[in-house]
């Protein structure tokens, strides 16, 4: 079996779940666990910001991150979902308010 060129889920949503697992995740990492490159890890995590999806706060010299999980996805169809209620779908967790 091939694997393909495409994914399931957009690099976005990938780097939410990335910071869903580990809130004090370092770009660097985002990108190596994730493919890409530094510079697009922290231009999806300042689109991110920018959307109020994720607070971006100092921890020393480091930087920790909180999603707004109270926050519909930005295209829903249909029934308003979370982005809390997605993120606790695809991590196999309970969806926190």
């Amino acid at each position: 079996m091939t694997t393909p060129s495409w994914s399931f889920l957009t690099n976005h949503a990938r780097v939410l779940l990335c910071i869903a697992r580990d809130p004090g995740i370092r770009l660097r990492d985002i990108a190596a666990r994730l493919d890409i490159t530094e510079r697009s890890a922290y231009g999806i995590v300042t689109d991110l910001t920018g959307a109020g999806y994720i607070v971006k706060q100092k921890d020393g010299r480091r930087n920790r991150y909180q999603i707004q999980t109270h926050l519909p996805l930005p295209d829903s169809t249909g029934r308003q979902r979370t982005v809390g209620e997605v993120l606790a779908l695809l991590t196999g967790e309970t969806a926190q308010p």
